[in-house]
């Protein structure tokens, strides 16, 4: 699909062999407040309660229904102040509004206040190293730490949407020269290059198997494999609807696919079929650099087609696969 473009070609395989970066800002919101821990226990599926200061958590936030309205990554900043990073923040803000109640928890958007440099690849820890005033060499994934770049406090996650091993900086806005200097100027011996197309959200995550809300619309996490980020001995918003989907088993899967012809164009919403018949629908397509294959997500119904089967999208013939194409067992992002 994308096989020719020279210059989406060698930023991807940049991430997948250097190191680059992007200013990959996502809305951030304060959450504050003596009841914060449990209010934000109560809307997330994953246990909050139970992070660490310097801990972060990937997960989801449902209706009572138990279907997926946001997936986000929470960080416990300190003992009472979190922050909550995602794209839709005035939908999170009027849904934080409809379910506080009288929980002692406030919540304010300091995204005009908060820059966040995404650095990713296998060097991107040494390029970090060389600059900042502490070493982040043992750094888990998702943690977040206060570090300092001269005088200039910062904070560093370890975190990322590539499927390397990555970081991010969250810096103020005003110290955004002094971030991209130093990049630069400690990253050059390294090979690193500004990353300026779309690939942080196409193929280096889709190789990964990562999602983006237009994947995961209309679902609850076990169709789409986060069963492993929910705490089912805790109560949270949906959990009910959830449990019934548990008890009976989800009725559909996100699954990969692959399209072998190079020059295929597939859109979002196709219809996925068999013998005729619709099983699922497209959610992405993209062209996977690393694996050389067309590749993209589909919303299958589990009792008409499953992984290995032959399907039909539009005029082209796919097959069903695991939605994970790169680094199975996720050695690039462990750094092992």
């Amino acid at each position: 699909m994308r096989k020719n473009e020279a210059g989406i070609r060698k930023e991807h395989e940049t991430i997948r062999n250097a190191v680059g970066y992007y200013d990959f800002t996502h809305q951030l919101l304060e959450v504050t407040g003596k009841d914060a821990k449990a209010f934000l226990d109560y809307i997330f599926v994953s246990s909050i309660a139970k992070a660490k200061v310097g801990e972060a958590k990937y997960t989801t936030m449902l209706n009572e229904d138990g279907v997926i309205i946001d997936d986000v990554i929470v960080f416990r900043i300190d003992d009472e102040l979190y922050w909550v990073s995602t794209l839709y923040i005035s939908d999170m803000i009027r849904w934080f509004d409809a379910h506080k109640e009288k929980m002692d928890v406030s919540y304010k958007d300091i995204t005009p206040v908060t820059t966040m440099y995404a650095v990713q690849g296998p060097k991107s820890g040494a390029v970090l190293n060389d600059f900042l005033k502490e070493k982040i060499d043992d750094m888990k994934l998702f943690t977040i730490k206060d570090n300092m770049i001269d005088n200039v406090p910062v904070k560093i996650a370890r975190s990322g949407y590539t499927g390397e091993l990555g970081y991010e900086i969250y810096c103020k806005p005003d110290d955004k020269a002094l971030v991209e200097s130093k990049l630069e100027d400690y990253g050059f011996k390294h090979g690193i290059s500004i990353i300026a197309t779309d690939v942080i959200i196409t193929s280096l995550p889709r190789e990964k198997g990562y999602v983006l809300m237009s994947d995961l619309a209309g679902t609850n996490p076990l169709e789409v494999g986060f069963d492993w980020t929910v705490s089912w001995d805790k109560k949270f918003l949906g959990k009910a609807a959830l449990e019934i989907v548990k008890t009976h088993g989800p009725k559909h899967a996100l699954l990969g696919f692959t399209v072998d012809d190079d020059a295929a164009v597939i859109e979002p919403k196709e219809q996925v079929m068999i013998n005729g018949e619709v099983v699922g629908n497209v959610t992405t397509f993209t062209y996977g650099y690393t694996i050389e294959k067309n590749i993209g997500f589909a919303l299958i119904e589990n009792a008409k087609a499953k992984v290995g089967d032959r399907v039909t999208i539009g005029k082209y013939t796919a097959i069903l696969t695991d939605r994970i194409f790169y680094d199975v067992d996720n050695a690039r992002v462990r750094n092992k």
